[in-house]
């Protein structure tokens, strides 16, 4: 793939690594055009999507920006006037995943991933594809088998199968490929048990400090005012209180009508009852008289 500018003021080797910052490692020609860059980038990622019959390019400047990926460009800088080609790119970064291993275990582990690899159609089958590969697994120091694989096409899966004999792929529920080597080079630190989550809707039993809760507050508060959920209990009324009688039956243990206190007696009303009485027996005997 050619452009109207000169490549090799813009990647000075023939394979540049280009992080979030759009900057290469070393700089021959003076300071870069990030604008060229980025059209490059763009341009790339464009035909990789449409190679792979992808809906929407996933390599664009932007995404490299926002990201801390690194992409692996390739070049003839003697192509073109001399202004070089470029032969294609390889986009690595590390990834937070949940996979499932040989034995359907759920692990979460963070690998580096390949998360996209196009070489121009025309220079496929070259060799520029594998000198572009070897070239990422020596700088990052990672074998084949020790990385993940973004939707890879069935083209770069004989790839991986030709050069690097991954064939034996396990079974994932996302978008990633994962080799039978890669659970077996990865250590206990790296990978980490994940625990399936339960089902929404099941009954789960008391924790050991919610029964020593419950446990307490049988043995300080008697019967009724033990309520598994309930609102909160009213403070006790006084007997003498008139409200007291609007308790219903089950709200005592004896299950007894409250009966308001006797009044104190006084002079006045012991008057009262003592000519009261007389009257009575006055009364009685004019009945008894009549008869």
């Amino acid at each position: 793939m050619d452009f109207p500018f000169d490549l090799n003021a813009l990647f000075p080797e023939r394979i540049t690594v280009l992080d979030n910052n759009l900057s290469a490692g070393r700089r021959a020609h003076g300071r870069p055009d990030p604008l060229q860059i980025s059209t490059v980038i763009d341009e790339l990622g464009n035909a990789s999507s449409k190679a792979q019959q992808l809906p929407a390019s996933i390599t664009s400047a932007a995404k490299l920006q926002a990201n801390r990926h690194h992409l692996y460009l390739l070049k003839d800088g003697e192509q073109n006037g001399g202004r070089g080609v470029i032969f294609g790119f390889l986009k690595v970064g590390y990834k937070k995943l949940f996979l499932l291993d040989q034995r359907g275990a759920h692990l979460e582990t963070e690998p580096l991933c390949v998360l996209d690899f196009y070489v121009t159609e025309t220079l496929q089958r070259h060799g520029y594809g594998l000198e572009l590969f070897d070239f990422m697994l020596k700088h990052k120091r990672v074998e084949p088998e020790q990385m993940a694989y973004d939707r890879p096409s069935p083209k770069f899966l004989s790839f991986l199968e030709k050069h690097y004999d991954l064939k034996n792929s396990v079974p994932q529920v996302n978008n990633f490929v994962v080799f039978s080597g890669f659970f077996q080079s990865r250590s206990v630190v790296q990978l980490r048990k994940v625990h399936p989550k339960k089902p929404e809707g099941e009954i789960k039993p008391y924790s050991l400090m919610e029964r020593e809760v419950v446990r307490e507050e049988q043995r300080v508060l008697p019967w009724p005012f033990v309520h598994p959920a309930g609102p909160p209990h009213s403070p006790p009324l006084l007997p003498s209180s008139p409200q007291s009688r609007s308790l219903s039956v089950g709200s005592s243990p004896s299950r007894a009508l409250l009966r308001p206190a006797a009044a104190p007696r006084t002079p006045s009303s012991q008057l009262n009852d003592s000519c009261r009485a007389k009257r009575t027996s006055s009364l009685n005997r004019s009945r008894l008289s009549f008869h």
